[in-house]
């Protein structure tokens, strides 16, 4: 490096970097399947607010720049008819200060052990906001909690009230379920499409800079949204409105103290844990959720974030709506080795099913798409129409499924009586799903999962005295394999069953059934179904053009 009187002329991040840099560029256009991306409406919206921070001449007018945007940088081929973006995500290590890589040189141990005094810096602050987010998490799920348990009590409420005028009565379910499932889908089509369905594939495209953030007016859309639909009956989980919800007043919490990108990653998805932990009263449950499904890693300032945003939101929740857990285990197991080898078998048959279950969601996504010429409004009223139905006749089947999972533990089902129930929640939480309203799928999945281990149990100890302890055994493990299959989060899985049921003695039938539930669900193929939400949106965006 050449001695200026000022001293070392510092260090150019792209020095030394054009050769890896341009047999890079040449190695993409070469060899890509599939032509770059083009710029979209969006992305010349975010290009217009992008910042160039460093810059290659190649000849001519054409340079690589890279770009500081809000989902991070970006390396960009500029100069020609249009623009070609070549990587998101782009420079943050190879594009470091000088004064980093001169004191890395100077200290060649503090190069070698860096990270975690890096983490360090802004920690403090960044762990005092994501508990103040979580505190106002907090009150927003802990508010919505209460007003959804009312909402459930009064629709299950109606057929005692009404018993002895039954046309009055079903129809009053069927009008009341299907105007608010049509009034919740056009909330979600008129203010924010982003936040129909669970919203998890939104937040997760968010953390990936693939979408820009929701607006603020999420917050009243999925609050108003989710509690109609679910209120009405639709087979949805509360776990949805809330996670992103907590994600959206976590990132605004993050903007209004002009955080960095990093750190409003950070914030965003320990803000979706929290209103995970919140929804079920679990927060460790949240946690790991941030750092397996959502973010999928462990970075020290993401933990840190994740554990102060559930600490607090759970703290909340439990002064408004109590600590106890969700479901109560009828007694205390004691599996044997016979029955940790049996618990491979029903990981099995959650594999098995966790494929069906997830064509079933995509296939009703896809069948409402086709009635492209019905407005969004309409057909979410149909579906809710047929659950005002099913209401009335059969009030303990229809909602989040709580009350049902619980019943199914308690060993409240018969073997033919849990196979048609089975049969009737797969299809009504796959179609509540394609209604487009707020709604989760974890709760439906926790219905379907103990449901098949009770059957399970019944069905090996048929006859036996102890046919009940197995089946609410094998509910339990159930819940965890099924949920491991569909969503392949089998840590949050596991921590989330422990969590809400308190059985901690089934940790290792759980990690059997899990283990060969994700097995069989990767064999056969069967993308998580929040990766293949995502990619489905994305088709659908490219094809529409939006």
């Amino acid at each position: 490096m050449s001695e200026s009187p000022d001293g070392p002329e510092p260090r150019k991040p792209f020095a030394g970097l054009a050769p890896a840099l341009a047999g890079r560029t040449l190695f993409r256009f070469a060899f890509r399947s599939s032509p770059p991306p083009q710029k979209g409406a969006e992305d010349e919206e975010l290009a217009t607010s992008a910042e160039t921070i460093e810059a290659l001449e190649l000849g001519g007018r054409r340079r690589l720049v890279i770009q500081r945007e809000l989902g991070g940088e970006r390396l960009v081929l500029v100069g020609g008819p249009n623009e070609i973006l070549i990587e998101t995500g782009f420079g943050t290590e190879m594009a470091r200060p000088a004064e980093a890589a001169k004191g890395e040189a100077a200290n060649p141990i503090a190069s070698t052990r860096g990270e975690p005094s890096a983490d360090l810096v802004g920690l403090l602050p960044l762990g005092l906001l994501s508990v103040a987010s979580g505190l106002g998490i907090g009150v927003v799920c802990g508010l919505f909690r209460i007003a959804l348990d009312q909402a459930q009590r009064f629709r299950a409420a109606v057929p005692d009230w009404l018993a002895e005028r039954p046309m009055l009565g079903c129809a009053s379910l069927i009008l009341g379920a299907a105007v608010a499932a049509g009034f919740s889908a056009g909330l979600v089509r008129r203010i924010v499409p982003s936040a129909a369905g669970s919203g998890i594939p939104h937040v997760e495209s968010v953390i990936a800079g693939e979408s820009p953030p929701a607006p603020f007016a999420l917050l009243p859309v999925k609050f108003i949204g989710g509690l109609l639909a679910i209120g009405a009956g639709l087979a949805l989980g509360r776990e949805g409105p809330l996670v992103q919800m907590g994600a959206t007043c976590a990132f605004y919490v993050g903007k209004l103290f002009r955080c960095d990108w990093r750190d409003s990653q950070s914030l965003l998805a320990a803000g979706a844990g929290a209103g995970l932990a919140a929804a079920f009263n679990a927060p460790l449950a949240g946690s790991a959720f941030v750092l397996e499904e959502l973010l999928r890693r462990f970075d020290m300032r993401h933990a840190t974030a994740a554990l102060g945003a559930s600490v607090a939101a759970i703290f909340v929740v439990r002064l408004i709506d109590g600590a106890s857990p969700e479901f109560a285990s009828p007694s205390r197991f004691a599996p044997t080795a016979i029955d940790n080898l049996l618990c491979l078998g029903l990981g099995v048959a959650a594999g098995v099913m966790s494929v069906a279950y997830s064509a079933a969601v995509i296939g009703a996504l896809d069948m409402t798409d086709r009635l492209s010429r019905w407005p969004a409004e309409i057909k979410a009223a149909l579906i809710g129409a047929a659950v005002g139905a099913l209401a009335w006749f059969a009030p303990g089947l229809v909602g989040d499924g709580g009350a049902l999972t619980q019943k199914t533990i308690d060993g409240g089902f018969t073997l033919l009586a849990l196979s048609l129930v089975f049969l009737l929640r797969f299809v009504l939480g796959a179609v509540s799903y394609a209604a487009g309203t707020p709604g989760g799928l974890f709760a439906p999945l926790l219905v379907l999962g103990a449901q098949l281990g009770a059957f399970f149990g019944l069905l090996l100890f048929a006859g036996s005295p102890e046919a009940e302890t197995h089946a609410a055994m094998f509910a339990i493990v159930g819940m965890a394999a099924f949920f491991s299959a569909v969503v392949r989060a089998p840590l949050t899985g596991m921590i989330l069953i422990t969590e809400m049921t308190g059985s901690s003695e089934l940790l290792l039938p759980m990690l059997a059934a899990c283990f060969s539930a994700m097995a069989t669900a990767a064999l056969l193929r069967n993308a998580p179904i929040y990766d293949a939400l995502r990619e489905r949106a994305a088709s659908l965006a490219g094809r529409t053009g939006s």
